[in-house]
């Protein structure tokens, strides 16, 4: 079977600070907007698949029933998952991302990363498509970065700059909490 490589998306919701989870790696109640959830959800459903880490996961009542790559460095070569058919674990490590999504079985379509913080740093290297970054006007100030670097002066935004990818649009997606939802791409 001939696999084309996806359309590589991310989606993020970041605090003030660009924590993505609190310092127990868990996701905080004022990142959990409605508005953001909803277009987050519609986006998950269509995608062809799902990238996250072992500590993330989209949530939602059609988690299981998507495929995914799940990435994990447990694993020495690439496998279905034995916890889900739909599932393949691989390790960046020692198999490139091109077979990851070829054992995947999805002819093309578009890959859904969601984290975390490892997760989305990667796939700055293998490139994103989109990304979607919901900055909340809430404040987690010890907590997960969105993606490695983030912190200490350097926000979400200089690191897409960094990785070539340009502000393509912005829009407010919650009025009531000043939550704003950016489109970066890559330059051209």
């Amino acid at each position: 079977m001939s696999t084309k490589r996806p359309r590589i998306e991310g989606f993020a919701i970041v605090s003030l600070e660009g924590m993505i989870a609190g310092s127990d790696s868990s996701f905080p109640e004022v990142l959990k907007i409605p508005a953001d959830q909803e277009f987050y959800q519609a986006s998950l459903d269509r995608a062809s698949a799902v990238a996250n880490g072992r500590h993330s996961a989209e949530g939602g009542p059609k988690e299981a029933a998507r495929r995914r790559i799940l990435l994990t460095r447990r694993v020495q070569r690439l496998m279905v998952d034995p916890n889900n058919p739909k599932a393949v674990l691989w390790n960046p490590a020692t198999a490139p991302f091109d077979e990851a999504w070829q054992r995947l079985g999805v002819d093309d379509g578009m890959l859904a990363v969601v984290g975390g913080t490892d997760v989305f740093g990667l796939f700055l290297s293998i490139g994103y498509d989109a990304f979607f970054l919901t900055r909340a006007q809430a404040s987690v100030p010890r907590g997960r970065p969105v993606f490695p670097g983030v912190g200490k002066g350097t926000t979400p935004e200089d690191v897409l700059t960094q990785h070539g990818l340009v502000l393509r649009k912005s829009r407010v997606l919650d009025p009531a909490t000043g939550t704003v939802l950016e489109e970066w791409g890559p330059k051209g």
